[in-house]
């Protein structure tokens, strides 16, 4: 039995694609997922199951279509791998101000950034997210990736100057990734 963190893509955001995490336990739980564990309204949950994750993910997708009548798309991550992920982000990621490599100049440290990770959603990589999107734009952001999490730091004040602010323009990415900021990324590691 593994355990796994499943991050449902654009849920509950701008009013859109709503679902009760109450109701999406109780769902997964009827599924046959076990220690179902909800956290925040944005689709973050975890649950232990003796599926691969290929299979959880198609499992979830469904359960989604049909108890809730929404096409979403979720990625599915094991804790282990999350933990190990976070355990290499390098050490200018959710830095504060004023310590770790690289803080008080360039692309973003402390609390005057946005610290983000960026799950890439298999079949497509990390390497191949980034190499989609191009080089970055160091005086405004930095990024790193550990397997298929990205790490993405940018000052909150120049954000929209980064070329990951404007990964919308990258449909193939787009459609590949969901976002969680440091916090939600290290509490889902814990659950």
């Amino acid at each position: 039995m593994k355990r796994y963190i499943a991050l449902l893509r654009g849920v509950n955001v701008g009013g859109n694609n709503i679902i009760s995490m109450r109701d999406l336990k109780a769902s997964c739980e009827r599924q046959g997922f076990r220690n179902v564990t909800t956290y925040i309204n944005s689709g973050n949950i975890a649950f232990d199951s003796d599926l691969s994750e290929c299979v959880a993910k198609a499992e979830f997708e469904k359960l989604i279509l049909s108890d809730f009548g929404l096409s979403i798309t979720v990625c599915i991550i094991a804790t282990d791998d999350l933990r190990e992920a976070l355990a290499h982000a390098p050490d200018w990621w959710d830095a504060v101000a004023g310590s770790g490599a690289g803080s008080g100049s360039g692309a973003g440290s402390g609390a005057d950034a946005k610290h983000n990770a960026i799950f890439v959603i298999p079949p497509m990589t990390a390497e191949e997210a980034c190499a989609d999107i191009g080089e970055i734009k160091p005086e405004y952001e930095k990024v790193a990736h550990h397997g298929n999490v990205i790490f993405w730091t940018a000052p909150i004040a120049t954000f929209s100057h980064t070329r990951w602010s404007n990964i919308a323009k990258h449909r193939a990415v787009y459609n590949a990734v969901t976002v969680r900021n440091a916090n939600t990324a290290k509490k889902l590691a814990n659950l």
